[in-house]
């Protein structure tokens, strides 16, 4: 009998898109932060990847001293592969969001792969109240929003990754962005196994529908070939559904609050571990095996934990 395959789940516990207000159960403060990545690990997670936030209000945030405390709590109570944010918040300058990741030297990061239109305004008509004027701010900007990653912008974040030996959750969100991955693993530049994070359901970016999963997971097979290990995130209500598809097909999983704040229909998720647990259950009833930290190291071919800035 065949070995079963090794599914690394993804816990993206914070993030920059939902706002304080949005649900009291999104991590803000550094310790909220650190407790929710270490609970999605003991649930499970292989991967947390972080942002970080102004524990003031809320705000996102890329200076690195928010980012020490979290780094140091989670690493000294877990073994979890951690993953630092370049992309930050779309209302930052691109040298902004590379400050973490240069200071830290993590074992894998985040890279979006191109320029998009980023629309989180309907978010506007669920959400009747805000504690923070920046969320109504925020939301309400992102109608006249590009999200900046120019070519330029790729190259320079991946050539402080490769010289800091940083591996990266390559964030496609639109079949183009598969087309300029190709490129850059053309030149050389982005490095295989390359572990490419297919963006479902984000206004802006490709739809949710199943036809654009299999879509991108085309496409990707055509573009890299084997030398890629695939996940799916699927945003707000498509977290599990898409989870489920993407796993049946041989994906690896992201959940976590920072893509949907729920856990069903109109039911919050109480953590991020909760969420974590539930694609566990649906990896376990598909007959596959969730990784470990030290296997999605092994998949990845990442440098290992003692080899990082922090």
């Amino acid at each position: 009998m065949s070995l079963k395959r090794k599914v690394i789940i993804t816990s993206a516990v914070t993030g920059a898109i939902h706002t304080p207000s949005m649900s009291p159960h999104l991590p803000v403060s550094p310790e909220e932060i650190a407790e929710a990545a270490i609970g999605a690990a003991e649930a499970g997670a292989a991967v947390v990847h972080l942002h970080a936030r102004d524990p003031k209000d809320g705000r996102p945030s890329q200076d690195p001293r928010h980012f020490e405390p979290i780094l140091e709590k989670v690493t000294a109570n877990s073994d979890v592969v951690i993953n630092i944010t370049t992309g930050g918040s779309p209302h930052m300058t691109v040298e902004e969001r590379m400050r973490p990741v240069a200071a830290f030297k993590p074992e894998l990061a985040s890279l979006n792969m191109g320029s998009m239109n980023f629309g989180l305004y309907p978010m506007l008509d669920r959400f009747a109240e805000f504690e923070h004027e920046w969320e109504r701010e925020s939301l309400e900007k992102s109608r006249d929003l590009v999200f900046k990653n120019t070519f330029a912008d790729i190259e320079t974040i991946l050539g402080i990754g490769n010289a800091n030996g940083t591996r990266f959750e390559f964030e496609c969100y639109d079949i183009s962005h598969l087309n300029n991955l190709a490129h850059f693993h053309g030149r050389g530049l982005a490095r295989g196994p390359l572990f490419v994070q297919s963006v479902f359901g984000l206004l802006g970016g490709i739809g949710a529908h199943p036809e654009d999963l299999m879509h991108m997971r085309r496409t990707a097979d055509r573009l890299l070939g084997a030398d890629y290990e695939w996940s799916i995130l699927g945003a707000g209500r498509n977290q599990m559904p898409l989870a489920t598809m993407g796993a049946a097909m041989g994906s690896h999983v992201r959940v976590g609050l920072e893509d949907s704040l729920w856990i069903g229909p109109g039911q919050l998720a109480k953590s991020n571990a909760e969420q974590v647990s539930r694609a566990r259950v649906i990896l376990e009833a598909l007959n596959l095996e969730v990784a470990t930290p030290d296997e999605a190291r092994e998949i990845l071919q990442l440098k290992g934990r003692t080899n990082v800035g922090f």
